[in-house]
């Protein structure tokens, strides 16, 4: 019996390996085929037609998975789907997904298509609603045994007119120990960054998550207008990284902004090489204003990264002097040797050093919106205003769960 249930486990084992290597691989032994693949939206997908066995014929914006039952950590995650620009809802787009059980294993169990075994029976269909919203109910997977792979659930889109399906960034969690600095750099953010922090309801943990169509896929059909670019995309999260701080809450530390201050609303207004004092005195006078009315949710960070003629400590005093002259209490004033500085990582940031400014908008880390080289008039006051208006989160009273 013993020989008969380490057998057993080894196929599971098997069987969930497999599943996970075949969301993102393709053999290579047929040539042909990897040349046809070459141009397909998203790329090699070996396991892609899973997406239709078993699909209802009526899809909705909510599903409850067939894990919710499970004695388990019971999990929401809800958002938006939008276009490639990241502000354009995106309705009737079909989201496949699916994960482990509370156990680690991709469970079989009577009545599932033996040709999904692989993907296990917790798995489901949502399409996103005319304003792209989509909810699913499920249980929180747990991480295969006695591995380092950290828990995760897969997910695929299938685009009304886009004709082949393609996978994005699974979902993974940021209070995960399993998912480390390191994994978290490497994340491709195919589709916008998979990272999903959760919130507390009770006995109910909910993940916001966006999805943002064709970010980061190979041969998609729709590009990014043209024009200055700098900073990531929205989408993707905003990476750790160590300013000096030289004024405000954290001064003198090498405190992470988004690190310490991810919780909510967050501006990381940016300057490098071509700085507008009288400028940037009326954006910080802005911003310190949000930061007072908006209170804890909404943190505002300066990040001054010009490299020429740097000195840290004359660049200390600079910014000391212009958070004294304007009597700045909530925002951070900060600085880097440069925009490309590797040391404090702000290079990770992707900011263009020729603007004037960029403006970086982001909750829970994940960018909303941003903006490169705006001037601070009423008009731009307005709209970063709206935008955080528009993005405030339905949850924001919600707690964190402990960490352990």
């Amino acid at each position: 019996m013993k020989k008969l249930n380490h057998i057993a486990l080894c196929f599971l084992l098997f069987v969930f390996f497999t599943s996970c290597n075949g969301q993102t691989k393709k053999s290579t032994s047929n040539p042909q085929s990897e040349n046809n693949d070459s141009k397909v939206v998203g790329g090699p997908f070996e396991n892609g037609n899973f997406l239709y066995i078993g699909i209802p014929e009526n899809i909705k914006s909510v599903d409850t998975s067939a894990g919710w039952t499970q004695n388990g950590q019971k999990l929401l995650i809800t958002g938006t789907i939008y276009k490639l620009d990241g502000k354009t809802p995106a309705p009737n787009v079909i989201l496949y997904y699916y994960h482990t059980d509370i156990n680690g294993y991709y469970a079989n169990r009577e009545g599932l298509d033996p040709r999904v075994i692989r993907h296990g029976y917790i798995r489901g269909w949502v399409k996103s609603d005319e304003n792209g919203k989509y909810s699913i109910y499920t249980v929180r997977p747990a991480p295969y045994p006695n591995t380092d792979f950290e828990a995760h659930i897969h997910p695929a889109i299938k685009e009304p007119n886009i004709d082949k399906e393609y996978y994005i960034d699974e979902f993974v969690f940021d209070d995960d120990k399993l998912l480390t600095g390191e994994k978290r750099k490497k994340l491709p953010n195919r589709g916008g960054s998979g990272i999903l922090r959760v919130l507390e309801n009770g006995n109910l943990q909910i993940a916001e998550h966006n999805i943002i169509l064709g970010l980061n896929i190979p041969n998609y059909p729709d590009k990014l207008k043209e024009g200055k670019q700098s900073g990531l995309q929205i989408g993707e999260d905003n990476p750790s990284f160590i300013p000096f701080h030289a004024w405000g809450p954290d001064k003198g530390t090498r405190i992470c902004p988004v690190c310490k201050y991810g919780r909510y609303h967050g501006i990381v207004y940016f300057v490098g090489n071509n700085p507008n004092w009288d400028d940037i005195k009326k954006w910080l006078t802005f911003l310190e204003q949000e930061s007072v009315t908006r209170s804890k949710y909404l943190k505002a960070y300066f990040v001054y990264g010009n490299e020429k003629n740097y000195n840290k400590t004359n660049r200390q005093k600079e910014l000391e002097k212009i958070g004294a002259e304007l009597n700045l209490k909530n925002i951070a004033l900060t600085f880097v040797p440069s925009m490309t500085d590797t040391e404090s990582e702000v290079n990770l940031n992707k900011i263009n050093s020729s603007v004037e400014n960029t403006f970086v908008i982001y909750r829970h880390r994940s960018i909303i919106d941003k903006f490169i080289d705006i001037k601070p008039m009423a008009d731009n006051f307005k709209l970063i205003s709206n935008t955080l208006d528009k993005t405030k989160s339905e949850y924001f009273n919600l707690s964190e769960p402990a960490h352990n």
